[in-house]
């Protein structure tokens, strides 16, 4: 199976990239972030028009996730929402069956600042997730989205540089270890143990190109499944202009992870 993760920093102008991913990649299964939308206007027509059918968890101008699956594969058992979660308001979470796989699209809470109220409760959606997968019966065996941690120095191109000094403390990294330590490897670091595999760049002065980037959106692959990893990789493309023409880049690239059937 093919699974794509992107943050579309919102779905409606970054709509043609996601389609272009789409048709490109041709993935059985897609979790998308910082959808922007209202349900009301989340894009399922176009989206049908696309070959795909999608389960949304919308919450208006702000945040908002989806899983995305080819027509002929399907979305089933629905679940939005994580339980023990700071706000369900936000809609950062949400989970669906495709192709026999249980796979959660997150988008935890950026933090802030450190020791902001907001970095607390980030914390506490990291703790939450934890507790999610280590709940018995079915569980999410693809846990893949925004994470906003860098697990390791690897994955920034400068710690001391991160804004609010957060996405790279001890408390962030131990909280997402904790959630791996459920029985996740990280897939594109399980298969690549050296290059930086950025996926986010900000979109102010240069930091593309400088190379100033982080490692934060991330597919945590249950340990059954691992063995059948073939591929992980960042398709730096599409955040680039010129990529799709006419349509802005999000500020993510999309990780595109491939599992053998």
């Amino acid at each position: 199976m093919r699974f794509v993760t992107y943050n579309v920093n919102s779905i409606r102008p970054r709509l043609p990239r996601l389609v272009e991913i789409l048709a490109e990649y041709q993935p059985d299964a897609v979790c998308v972030q910082e959808t922007k939308s209202t349900a009301a206007a989340f894009p399922h027509p176009e989206l049908a028009a696309a070959g795909y059918v999608a389960a949304d968890h919308s919450a208006g101008r702000w945040a908002g996730v989806a899983i995305l699956a080819r027509s002929d594969v399907g979305v089933e058992d629905v679940a939005c929402g994580l339980p023990g979660e700071p706000d369900p308001a936000q809609a950062r979470w949400i989970e669906a069956t495709v192709g026999g796989v249980r796979v959660a699209s997150v988008y935890v809470p950026n933090g802030r600042t450190v020791g902001s109220p907001e970095f607390v409760a980030k914390l506490r959606f990291l703790e939450a997730m934890a507790a999610r997968v280590a709940q018995p019966g079915p569980v999410p065996a693809f846990v893949a989205g925004d994470m906003n941690v860098c697990p390791s120095d690897l994955d920034v191109w400068d710690p001391a540089a991160v804004h609010g000094g957060t996405h790279v403390t001890t408390d962030e990294r131990a909280r997402l270890a904790a959630v791996m330590a459920r029985g996740f490897v990280d897939a594109f670091r399980h298969l690549d143990s050296r290059s930086p595999g950025f996926t986010w760049w900000d979109y102010r002065a240069g930091h593309f190109h400088k190379g100033f980037g982080l490692r934060i959106d991330l597919a945590l692959v249950a340990e059954p499944l691992a063995a059948g990893l073939r591929a992980a990789k960042v398709d730096r493309e599409f955040r680039k202009l010129k990529r799709v023409p006419g349509a802005k880049a999000s500020d993510h690239a999309p990780l595109i992870v491939d599992l053998a059937d």
